[in-house]
């Protein structure tokens, strides 16, 4: 299924508010059973976006010190 940053915004307006019914742009509408079942969708419709061609992918870096011996 291929998922848009539209469904992203709308399933996180829905985890804000408290509401376990979602009505996507396509007109899907689902009643999820938990706020940790949103929680679940929402990563994977960020995995799926993250993965889809054509996306950039940020890059983490962690900093590095030198104690200066």
């Amino acid at each position: 299924m291929a998922y848009t940053q539209a469904d992203l915004a709308t399933l996180r307006a829905a985890i804000g508010s408290g509401i376990l019914k979602v009505r996507y742009a396509d007109g899907r509408e689902i009643t999820y059973q938990s706020g940790a079942d949103m929680l679940k969708a929402e990563q994977r419709i960020m995995d799926a976006l993250a993965s889809a061609p054509g996306s950039v992918r940020a890059r983490r870096r962690a900093p590095g010190w030198r104690n200066g011996c």
